[in-house]
């Protein structure tokens, strides 16, 4: 089974599209929490549905489920939090919400998204590698 990962923050659409189309993944898994900003730019829910569509001939799916809780984003994101704690909590999240009992097939080949342009300190890695740890023969591709 392989899951990839992409961030689109400091990239071109361009690239994230080449990426992303040059990768083999078979559908765009979105994981952000708020998924219709105004910063998102290209990749608002909408334009994202349509351009994954157009250009890379991909799906889209909205996961919410794989998204921290707006409490655990903005004590990281606004309030300056540290990342372990960030990202402890998110584990226990997931934990609480057994995203391990998804349907890993609804999973595989699929790319994680989220804004983050590297995914050393980002969620997309997080759900990935507790996949991992819960579901077995899972690679992880880093776009």
């Amino acid at each position: 089974m392989k899951i990839y990962t992409i961030g689109f923050t400091k990239t071109s659409a361009e690239g994230f599209f080449t990426r992303l189309t040059e990768s083999g993944a078979k559908k765009l898994v979105d994981v952000r929490l708020n998924n219709i900003s105004q910063l998102a730019g290209f990749a608002k829910r909408d334009d994202l549905r349509y351009f994954t569509k157009q250009i890379c001939g991909l799906g889209y799916e909205h996961a919410s489920k794989l998204a921290p809780t707006k409490d655990i984003l903005d004590e990281y994101k606004k309030n300056g939090g540290a990342w372990n704690v960030y990202e402890n909590k998110f584990l226990d999240l997931m934990t609480k919400r057994r995203i391990e009992d998804i349907d890993p097939h609804q999973l595989d080949g699929s790319c994680l998204l989220c804004s983050e342009d590297k995914p050393h300190h980002c969620h997309r890695r997080v759900v990935a590698e507790y996949l991992r740890n819960k579901w077995t023969n899972v690679e992880i591709v880093h776009l």
